[in-house]
């Protein structure tokens, strides 16, 4: 059985993971074509790819599942789905996950207060986004979400 962690921005899904991680879960790292958030490694938190790399690997059908958020592409290779225990996925990324993936797996949505998300993305002083276009842009995505195995709305788990 294979987690993946899905919620709105700063809803502690990379503080979740790490928790798992540090229990001996083995984690899915994502590719990305935005730029690396400070703190954030190579390799530990994403891939991070140019467009074209993104677009080589999208065409051969190395991506198991991705979406475009923001103007950047996300997504994660089916050798990485293959190889972890526990993933971050965007909620366009699991409605496109293919069926026979989306079965061994438990999802579970991160679904914490509007306050506390505020505070934490705040605090991440994201200089490649908007905390109001984020805030809104997850609110209509994740309206009538129920694609999910287990809800945690407690914000420290």
């Amino acid at each position: 059985m294979k987690l993946i962690l899905v919620g709105k921005g700063a809803a502690g899904k990379d503080h979740l993971k790490k928790r798992l991680v540090s229990k001996g879960f083995i984690a899915g790292i994502s590719c990305t074509t935005r730029p690396p958030r400070p703190n954030e490694v190579e390799g530990v938190d994403y891939y991070f790819l140019s467009r074209s790399e993104f677009e080589r690997m999208l065409e051969a059908g190395e991506m198991l599942e991705h979406m475009e958020f923001n103007g950047w592409f996300y997504g994660m290779t089916a050798d990485e789905f293959e190889k972890s225990d526990v993933m971050i996925m965007s909620k366009d990324g699991l409605d496109i996950l293919p069926k026979q993936y989306r079965e061994r797996c438990m999802v579970i949505y991160l679904d914490v207060d509007r306050i506390t998300r505020l505070k934490r993305l705040e605090e991440r002083n994201d200089i490649n986004d908007s905390i109001w276009r984020r805030m809104e842009t997850d609110d209509e995505q994740f309206k009538d979400f129920k694609d999910y195995d287990l809800r945690i709305k407690n914000d420290d788990f």
